[in-house]
């Protein structure tokens, strides 16, 4: 779903980087085709005839016969049925991009045995994969494409658990411009939806569990991606990668091409939402209009913002296992954000680059230097820059930031707010669900302990502003309720202890006893 997701064409895709081309579609193009395909695969695998190119009109077919790929498999281990050879139908163009499509149906079945010797049998079909597609062999990846899929199914049974899965549906768009930063790099976004998923978990010791939503779509974008040095990279690794440590000639030449390919990209964001989804299980159902993803990352590259959040819309529950009476505790929405600013990725490129690959168990520590050097001076901060959640009950917003140390566990300060609008009617529901559930009254108590320390907005809102101090001392609406901790680790058995100061005289005031 992200844009490094790569289908099973554009892997095809990848490999057609030396690719040449030609105006003329003949044996001796389709040859040099087929051998510039082979350099990516190991020798065993290009010698077996996996790959072959024939003319076909104005374009060449490249046929994959992945049975092949099986033909050093242990039998005893691995086993598939129904591997079909696979075309991609490749035409070149007058710009030096290639022109890919194909239409090619896939439906395998076998089983294999883990490492602990457990055996799982598997299916998987895709009644019908349509692409095409505009392939640059200087970035050795997409330019753009269209990708339509139907009828997905998975099967996978073994001894502890059977997983059903299928989708009606794919469909998935990918686009490409020049990036507005220069140096040939790109902007990528992408974007699609999966339809009528449905996942079934079951087995010996597990009630079935149903999962189901109307579509799953997704967006993607990045800015400023370095994509031919991301490809230089890609290559590097496939070339040396059996090989336990780099010669110097080589650690160099590895770094030459990360610095070339810094910082990876300005910004990217990606976000993801199941519609209409719904859980159902032997005890109970529930679901949600709507439950969604997000992530980005964007900033200057000595102040990178990270970011994730998710949210839920309209849920609802129907199950024995939560009393009716609780129901309205349930919370309708929530909608939580996170993030984690000012990440110093320039200063950990120029301590990485200090690295020596070839100096085997050296270079890891080298790297947990160069890790360390994301935060400034040691100091992380995490944002929460909204966190809400709505029920028939209550109405809850919080902000915060949280700051501490890399290198301690104690050091760190706490910043929030918390408004709650309708508290009196948050309390009365509570009190009312008290009378039948007696260890709720300390909750009903400490709610009234709490609206006696609350600030009332403009908007009506209750409001808590909270601070805690490194030194440990902490305060709620300019009042200290803790003072700072004291370094003596054990007080006299017979110490009073700290009493908190009182509310502000002009608030309402906490009750003596319980309700």
């Amino acid at each position: 779903m992200r844009l490094k997701l790569i289908t099973t064409t554009s892997l095809v895709a990848l490999s057609l980087f030396g690719a040449a081309h030609g105006a003329e579609i003949n044996q001796d193009g389709a040859n040099k085709l087929r051998d510039s395909l082979a350099k990516v695969l190991p020798d065993d695998i290009a010698k077996s005839g996996f790959v072959t190119v024939n003319p076909a009109g104005n374009r060449y077919e490249v046929i994959y016969d992945l049975a092949k790929l099986l033909s050093k498999v242990d039998p005893t281990k691995v086993v598939v049925n129904g591997l079909a050879p696979w075309s991609v139908f490749a035409t070149p163009l007058d710009n030096g991009f290639w022109n890919l499509e194909g239409n090619n149906s896939f439906n395998i079945s076998g089983n294999f045995k883990g490492p602990d010797d457990k055996a799982t049998d598997f299916t998987y079909s895709i009644a019908s994969l349509v692409y095409n597609g505009v392939f640059d062999p200087a970035i050795a990846y997409l330019r753009s494409g269209d990708f339509k899929a139907s009828d997905i199914r998975v099967t996978s049974k073994s001894d502890t658990d059977q997983v059903d899965a299928s989708f009606a549906g794919m469909y998935y768009r990918l686009d490409s411009a020049d990036s507005a930063s220069g140096n040939g790099r790109l902007d990528f976004k992408g974007n699609g939806s999966l339809s009528a998923m449905s996942e079934t978990v079951t087995g010996p010791q597990m009630p079935p569990v149903n999962i189901k939503a109307d579509s799953i779509d997704f967006n993607a974008s990045v800015v400023s991606l370095p994509a031919k040095e991301i490809r230089d990279i890609v290559f590097f690794v496939l070339d040396h990668l059996n090989e336990k440590n780099l010669s110097k000639e080589d650690g160099d030449k590895l770094k030459s091409v990360l610095k070339a390919s810094f910082p990876l990209f300005s910004s990217a964001n990606e976000t993801i939402t199941a519609n209409n989804l719904t859980i159902a299980t032997v005890t109970g159902s529930g679901g949600a209009k709507a439950f969604g993803y997000n992530f980005s990352i964007d900033g200057p590259s000595d102040a990178v913002r990270f970011a994730f959040g998710m949210n839920t819309k309209e849920v609802t529950l129907d199950s024995p296992i939560v009393p009716a009476s609780y129901h309205a505790f349930l919370p309708k929405s929530v909608d939580l954000q996170i993030a984690v600013p000012d990440m110093d990725f320039a200063a950990f490129s120029d301590e990485f680059m200090k690295i020596d690959f070839s100096s085997g168990d050296n270079s890891e520590e080298s790297g947990k230097q160069a890790a360390e050097k994301l935060f400034h001076d040691g100091v992380f901060v995490v944002d929460l820059p909204k966190f809400t959640a709505v029920s028939d009950v209550y109405d809850i917003d919080v902000t915060g930031k949280l700051q501490g140390r890399v290198d301690a566990q104690k050091d760190y300060s706490l910043q929030a707010s918390i408004l709650a609008r309708d508290l009196d009617k948050s309390i009365a529901a509570i009190q009312e669900l008290a009378k039948s559930d007696p260890n709720l009254q300390q909750v009903s108590f400490g709610m009234m302990m709490a609206k006696g320390f609350a600030k009332t907005d403009p908007d009506g809102r209750s409001r808590w502003d909270i601070s805690m101090a490194g030194d440990g001392s902490v305060a709620i609406n300019g009042q200290q309720i803790k003072g700072p901790d004291t370094e003596e680790p054990d007080q006299d058995q017979g110490q009073e202890p700290e009493q908190g100061l009182e509310p502000d005289q002009d608030q309402d005031q906490a009750p003596q006893q319980q309700p």
